[in-house]
């Protein structure tokens, strides 16, 4: 199967939605290489990034499942780095 890197930001302006992100994230856990989030207190949002190793079209769904939460943004960068384990 082959797999590219990837890296989502995430910005998060309703805090009802975060619950709904994180089962979201939870359901594809086993492709996220590492999660750092920043609760921006002065803004009242929240920011968060996501390393991931999946297919690429198991990224695009993801980014498509997290763009469609109400209040949510996501954007993609994808690397250069493919591997086919």
């Amino acid at each position: 199967m082959e797999t590219r890197v990837a890296v989502m930001s995430i910005i998060v302006e309703k805090n009802d939605t975060v619950e709904k992100l994180n089962s979201i994230l939870h359901d594809y856990g086993e492709f996220i290489i590492g999660r750092m989030g920043i609760p921006y207190r002065a803004r009242n949002i929240n920011i968060i990034s996501i390393a991931i190793d999946a297919p690429q079209d198991m990224i695009s769904a993801l980014s498509g499942k997290i763009g469609r939460l109400d209040g949510v943004s996501v954007k993609t960068a994808y690397s250069g780095v493919v591997s086919n384990d």
